[in-house]
């Protein structure tokens, strides 16, 4: 290697990187939320639904900010979609209606370069769910809350559309 190009390339590793994506996630009093945790013993203990809402949040956010930009999310509640329903055996399922929609109530703030670009609170919650999100139904825990996350990046950090309402 020349001793230019090593000059060359040892500019381009000192040089700065642009800002990563971050996305913070917070809940405030857990133990009040509506719905988090299995009340009968057979869906997600509160611990597991605060760190899949958590994951959702963040790795959503992640594919959508842009470099340069943060998003901080404080959740003030969760009522996950559907009820339990005890029926006096070890456990008890959860049922899901079109008048039980996931429902979550945030604060946000997003920030560009340290400036604040967005902020709100807002409850995320679609009375249309079951229809809606029936397309990407793929199995598994927290279905419809992972939908309704998704929207809502898109519509209020991707495109900044206004909350409703």
């Amino acid at each position: 290697m020349t001793t230019r190009a090593a000059v060359i390339l040892a500019a381009g590793l000192l040089a700065p990187l642009p800002a990563a994506a971050q996305v913070s996630v917070a809940f405030v009093a857990p133990e009040r939320f509506t719905d988090a945790e299995s009340r009968f013993g057979s869906g997600p203990t509160l611990r597991v639904t605060l760190a899949e809402i958590r994951r959702l949040l963040t790795e959503g956010g992640d594919r959508v900010l842009r470099p340069g930009e943060s998003l901080a999310i404080t959740v003030l509640d969760i009522d996950l979609a559907g009820q339990e329903r005890p029926v006096g055996l070890p456990t008890s399922p959860r049922i899901v209606s079109d008048i039980t929609p996931p429902r979550l109530s945030l604060r946000y703030v997003l920030k560009e370069r340290g400036r604040t670009v967005l902020a709100g609170e807002e409850t995320l919650t679609d009375i249309n769910f079951l229809s809606r999100y029936a397309r990407s139904l793929s199995g598994g825990s927290f279905t419809y809350e992972r939908e309704l996350i998704r929207d809502w990046l898109q519509a209020r950090i991707v495109r900044r559309e206004p909350a409703r309402g």
